[in-house]
């Protein structure tokens, strides 16, 4: 009986032996716990976890990369869309991951949601559609300020799509569609004034030299004689007739 004890003892104290040793990957890091208080934060390598008396929770430093499940939006101008993105982050203070939340990942998914859906409704959806840098700048602000206290650093935020219903598609066509009859409407009529300021110039350039105007006269002639035409009708301005009295 006492030989099966000493085996039974010595399997444990073996267990016992190799618990104590960890050992961290680069990117991981361990937070250890003494009896129930923090104590420090080891790693990478091989660490020494005193068993019963110590415990570790291991963190990953590694950029974490989180999709925001799609979220109905009412932007300012009453419009309802669908929102989602993508956000980067990375814990750069393991204690603080670990300790003042209880699990950082679901937190800050949760702060993603609710920021999305916040900054979005402030803005209109004209902006929501052309001004997509500047939004993802402000999400990534407030949830890297917000998330500090957990030792989190948010890299980045990128909206990934705006979903809009049938009919709201049809609308926003049909204001593009007017947008671009009104622009071609005044760039004819810039066009048409342009052309009648020169038309004036040139109407009072002739009017001081009359010499002028027998030349536009007979350069006209000879683009008329050019063409194949069997009638050829030759004006005479009424100033020649004046000058042959």
């Amino acid at each position: 009986m006492f030989p099966q004890i000493g085996l039974f003892f010595g399997i444990i104290a073996i267990s016992v032996l190799f618990s104590i040793f960890r050992v961290l990957r680069e990117y991981e890091r361990g937070v250890i716990f003494m009896l129930g208080r923090f104590y420090k934060v080891k790693g990478p390598g091989l660490i020494i976890v005193i068993p019963f008396i110590q415990q570790m929770v291991r963190v990953d430093l590694r950029t974490v990369v989180m999709d925001v499940p799609t979220q109905d939006v009412i932007s300012r101008d009453n419009v309802s869309v669908k929102v989602n993105a993508v956000i980067y982050f990375r814990v750069l203070d393991s204690q603080r991951a670990i300790i003042n939340v209880e699990n950082y990942l679901e937190a800050t998914s949760q702060l993603a949601q609710t920021t999305l859906r916040s900054v979005l409704g402030q803005h209109e959806l004209d902006e929501m559609l052309a001004s997509r840098e500047k939004l993802n700048a402000d999400i990534q602000d407030i949830l890297d300020k917000q998330t500090d206290g957990w030792g989190i650093k948010v890299s980045n935020v990128e909206i990934k799509h705006i979903d809009l219903d049938e009919s709201m598609i049809r609308a926003i066509a049909k204001q593009a569609e007017a947008e671009r009859e009104r622009r071609a409407k005044v760039i004819h009529a810039e066009g048409e004034l342009q052309a009648s300021e020169k038309l004036l110039q040139a109407a009072k350039k002739l009017a001081e030299q009359p010499e002028a105007i027998q030349l536009r006269y007979l350069s006209t002639l000879s683009n008329i004689a050019g063409d194949k035409s069997s009638t050829i009708v030759f004006p005479l301005p009424i100033d020649i007739f004046n000058k042959l009295k």
